[in-house]
């Protein structure tokens, strides 16, 4: 039970100021245009290599205390809305995620890049702290995040050689 109230204590001990950060970086403006969306249009032109856009890359990096945060913050980014969105209907995900060029081809990579991506910090921290080494939590996170660009990549020029 204590080490259950000790990865409690960690998720809400990273959770809660990457929350303050995704929001002050959604809410702050520099030159007129969102510190969020700055990061966003960086990251695109290597985001189109692996098939997405450059707010889902994003929410990716955004989402490393927590993974299952990904789609709130794509559809905050979308909605430029400054703020975690709950959409209750799936018809409504849709439309916003359609409205934004997703197709096919971004699904399918935002699903496999899901699937091979960085585990949650709190997970590096227990590998990190299990094995005693900083390491094997580098590796953990740099061995699928590579993995899954380069699957994204494969995957993005396979579709585009059989599209065009």
């Amino acid at each position: 039970m204590t080490e259950l109230y000790l990865s409690f204590g960690r998720a809400v001990a990273i959770a809660a100021p990457a929350g303050i950060v995704i929001w002050l970086f959604a809410n702050i403006n520099v030159f007129g245009v969102s510190i969020l969306n700055h990061i966003a249009n960086f990251l695109n032109p290597f985001a189109v290599l692996m098939g997405l856009d450059g707010f889902i890359l994003t929410a990716f990096i955004l989402a490393l205390p927590a993974n299952e945060t990904v789609l709130p913050i794509i559809l905050m980014s979308y909605m430029s809305g400054g703020n975690l969105v709950e959409v209750e209907d799936i018809a409504s995900i849709s439309n916003i995620l359609i409205s934004n060029g997703w197709t096919i081809l971004t699904a399918l990579n935002v699903m496999l890049f899901s699937l091979m991506h960085f585990p949650c910090s709190t997970t590096l921290i227990s590998i990190k702290k299990e094995t005693g080494s900083l390491k094997w939590a580098i590796l953990a996170f740099i061995i699928p995040t590579v993995c899954g660009i380069i699957t994204c990549m494969i995957t993005t020029g396979i579709y585009n050689l059989i599209i065009n």
